[in-house]
């Protein structure tokens, strides 16, 4: 069964148009999931709203929303209030400008989505947008509405199709300045750096996301596995952590003499291995002497 569009609409560029879709590019259907129970029955639990002060369970008919003004003072807005300062979608993703993809600081991406055209009528013009991005290299900044909220999307080529993602507003990043400030910056030898980067140099590989194992995740799987089948639970006891190490120097060359020992016996393991090529070959020289003697 084909996954239901997000949100459908159109793909402008100044007077060029076409129908599109939006599929969420990421999931979390496949995560583990509890759900609270009673112990004694089984049964799941519901959550209600309590008063903070009174304790008393809150109907539906009596909630509101309270912007906080001081501390446990509140300010009610009303649901038609609310309303009437919402963006009303105009189902377009407006492309504004286009920017080099390396000049989009990596801290405001947000949420991925696929955008595939929408029906035959506007394959072309999809298709036209997509590969310009393509020639230029080039990232389309453009503005969409979703849940009431105008977001800012960053949309570049991806295969057949395009990848949007939404970003973040200034506002919602933190000031790096604030954690950053009160890190020292030491004096460190020149001998450490090369031998630094030389460890660097040895674990070089290409990001390939299909190497990514999530442990915890498998590990609650088993977990629920084996208690539906019944199995006891061994609780496993927990690696001794090592002591910090005091001495960078040391530490840097006996990583670097791991790594060149692991490699060493991969080699050898690799030389004691039997060759089952050779020994054909060998078999087959004194049959051939044979035939050039007679």
């Amino acid at each position: 069964m084909a996954p239901r569009a997000y949100w459908k609409g159109s793909l402008k560029l100044s007077l060029v148009s076409c129908p599109v879709a939006l599929y969420p590019a990421s999931t979390s259907v496949e995560k583990t999931r509890f759900h609270m129970i009673n112990r004694e029955t089984g049964n799941r639990l519901k959550q209600q709203m309590v008063d903070a002060e009174t304790g008393d369970v809150v109907e539906s008919d009596q909630k509101a929303r309270g912007y906080e003004l001081k501390k446990g003072e509140y300010v009610e807005v009303e649901k038609e209030e609310l309303e009437a300062v919402q963006i009303e979608s105009n189902h377009t993703i407006d492309i504004d400008s286009f920017v080099p993809k390396d000049e989009i600081d990596k801290r405001y991406l947000n949420h991925p989505y696929y955008i595939v055209p929408d029906g035959k009528a506007g394959v072309d013009a999809f298709a036209v947008i997509r590969d310009a991005m393509k020639d230029q290299d080039r990232v389309a900044l453009a503005r969409i509405v979703l849940t009431n909220r105008e977001h800012i999307m960053a949309i570049e080529p991806l295969g057949k199709g395009l990848l949007g993602t939404t970003l973040r507003y200034p506002y919602e990043l933190r000031d790096e300045d604030d954690y950053f400030d009160g890190i020292k910056s030491p004096k460190i030898s020149k001998d450490m750096i090369e031998l630094a980067s030389h460890i660097l140099d040895t674990k070089a590989a290409h990001f390939d996301p299909k190497k990514f194992k999530d442990e915890y995740e498998n590990a609650l799987k088993a977990l629920v596995r084996r208690k539906a089948s019944g199995k006891p639970i061994k609780t496993a006891e927990r690696e001794e952590k090592p002591d910090n190490v005091i001495n960078l120097m040391d530490a840097l060359k006996a990583s670097l003499k791991g790594r060149s020992a692991a490699k060493r016996g991969r080699r050898s393991t690799a030389r004691r291995r039997p060759s089952h090529r050779r020994s054909p070959r060998k078999a087959r020289r004194p049959a051939t002497r044979q035939r050039r003697a007679s």
